[in-house]
C-alpha cells in the first residue's frame, strides 16, 4: 500500500471516530434524582405482631414512592456478636418476608457478613435479631446491604431507551464525585424516577438526597 493510501485510510478512520464521538456527545444525557436510603426494616405482619403485640398494625409517618411508607415504628437490630443499632425505621406496608437493609459500615458495626443484594433477594444472606417493645425475633437470613439501583416507570424507561434489568453507570457529585458502575435498572408502573444509594455511597460522593445524577450508558 502506498504512503498516500496509508494516509487516506488513517484519515478515514479518524473521521469515523470523530463522527462517532460527535454522535455520542449530541445524545441528551439522562438525568435522575438521587434518593439516599438509610438503614431500614421490612416486616411480615406476623413479625410485626411478635415485636409490637398481637393485632398490631404499622402506622404511617411519611408517604414514600411505589405505595410504600415510613412508619412511626422503630426497633433495635442486633448482630451475632451482640452489637446493636437502635431506632431503625420500619417501612410499610407489610411484606411476605422480613428483611433488614443496612450499609456496609453498619455491617461492620454489627459484626455481620451482609452481602450486597437487590431488595428481596435474601436467600443465604446474613442472620440478624430484632428487638421491639413487646418481643424479639431472630431471622436466620434476611440482612443485606442493598445494591444501588434506579427505579423507573415504563414511560421513563422507554424515553431513556432502557429496560428492566439493564445495567448502567451513573456519574454523581462534584468535588468528590464518582462514576458508579453496575447500577441496575428496575422498571415498574408504580415507580417514579429515582436512583437509590445508601448512606455510605452518598457520603463518599458528598451527594445529598434529591441531587441530580447522570446516567452514562
Amino acid at each position: 500500500m502506498s504512503n498516500y493510501a496509508n494516509v487516506e485510510e488513517i484519515t478515514r478512520l479518524v473521521l469515523q471516530a470523530m463522527e462517532s464521538t460527535s454522535t455520542k456527545t449530541n445524545e441528551v444525557p439522562v438525568k435522575v434524582p438521587v434518593g439516599v436510603s438509610a438503614r431500614h426494616i421490612h416486616l411480615t405482619q406476623e413479625d410485626v405482631e411478635k415485636l409490637f403485640g398481637k393485632g398490631y398494625q404499622l402506622t404511617k409517618k411519611k408517604e414514600l414512592m411505589g405505595g410504600q411508607f415510613a412508619s412511626n415504628e422503630q426497633c433495635t437490630i442486633v448482630g451475632l456478636k451482640l452489637r446493636a443499632i437502635e431506632n431503625v425505621r420500619i417501612l410499610g406496608p407489610v411484606r411476605k418476608a422480613s428483611q433488614v437493609e443496612i450499609s456496609m459500615t453498619d455491617a461492620r458495626t454489627l459484626g455481620v457478613n451482609a452481602p450486597v443484594r437487590q431488595s428481596g433477594d435474601t436467600k443465604g444472606s446474613a442472620p440478624i435479631a430484632l428487638v421491639g417493645p413487646k418481643g424479639a425475633i431472630y431471622l436466620e437470613e434476611g440482612c443485606i446491604v442493598a445494591a444501588r439501583h434506579i427505579q423507573m416507570s415504563p414511560e421513563a424507561a422507554k424515553a431513556a431507551n432502557l429496560k428492566d434489568g439493564d445495567m448502567v453507570s451513573v456519574r454523581m457529585g462534584n468535588e468528590r464525585g464518582a462514576l458508579m458502575e453496575d447500577v441496575k435498572i428496575r422498571v415498574d408502573k408504580t415507580f417514579t424516577l429515582e436512583m437509590h444509594i445508601d448512606t455510605d455511597e452518598a457520603n463518599a460522593c458528598q451527594v445529598k438526597h434529591g441531587e441530580i445524577a447522570t446516567i452514562v450508558k
